[in-house]
C-alpha cells in the first residue's frame, strides 16, 4: 500500500460489481486524508477523442443520436471509442471515428488538448482534435448508431444551441470551449 500522505486518498480494497464490454463499476474501500475510511465507486471506461470538424466555410459537421440514458436526441460532435482497440493511436481513432460517424475524412488532424469529463465519477480521458481540409465519403456506422444524423452549422448555431439548452452535451460544450480558449476559432 501507498504511504498516506496530507492530500492523497488511498486504496485499501477494490471489488468489481458490474462489468461489460464498455465498463467496468468497481467499489473501493479507501482511506481519506483526514484518516477516516468510506466507500468510493469508480467506473472504469476505455479513454475516449472528440472531434470538432471544421468544414471549407468554417460550419462544423455535427451528429445527432437517441442517448438512451437521458432518453432525448440531441446534436453534439463526433465522439467514441474502440473498446475492442483501447491502446490504439488517438490521432487514428479521431480519424477512424469522424469517417464512422460522419463520412467525412480528414486531411489535417490536430489534438488541441485533453480533459476528464466526469474526473469525480469515471477514470475516462477524452483527447480534443479539430480536423480540417475535410473531404466527405461514406459513413460507416456501428449498429448501435444506425439512427445517428450528420449536418453542418455555423459556430454561431452552435453556440446559440448551447444557451437555449438544445445542445447539453457537456463533452461537446467543453471541446468547443477549449478551442475557443486556445484562441483557434
Amino acid at each position: 500500500m501507498e504511504e498516506q500522505n496530507s492530500k492523497t486518498i488511498i486504496q485499501l480494497s477494490r471489488r468489481t460489481v458490474y462489468e461489460n464490454r464498455w465498463m467496468r463499476v468497481n467499489e473501493d474501500k479507501v482511506r481519506f486524508p483526514a484518516g477516516f475510511e468510506g466507500i468510493y465507486g469508480v467506473v472504469e471506461k476505455p479513454d475516449f477523442v472528440i472531434v470538432i470538424p471544421v468544414l471549407a466555410d468554417g460550419r462544423i459537421q455535427l451528429v445527432q443520436q437517441y442517448r438512451y440514458p437521458v432518453s432525448c436526441r440531441y446534436w453534439e460532435l463526433p465522439q467514441g471509442t474502440w473498446e475492442s482497440a483501447p491502446d490504439s493511436d488517438r490521432e487514428e481513432l479521431a480519424r477512424g471515428e469522424l469517417a464512422e460517424e460522419t463520412g467525412f475524412r480528414a486531411g489535417k488532424m490536430e489534438k488541441i488538448g485533453e480533459m476528464f469529463p466526469a474526473g469525480g465519477l469515471v477514470s475516462q480521458r477524452c483527447e480534443i482534435f479539430v480536423a480540417t481540409d475535410l473531404t466527405p465519403g461514406e459513413a460507416r456506422r456501428e449498429a448501435t448508431e444506425s439512427d445517428m444524423e450528420t449536418a453542418a452549422f455555423s459556430l454561431a448555431e452552435i453556440m446559440d444551441m448551447f444557451a437555449r439548452g438544445t445542445m447539453p452535451d457537456a463533452n461537446s460544450m467543453a471541446a468547443i470551449g477549449y478551442w475557443q480558449m486556445k484562441g483557434r476559432i
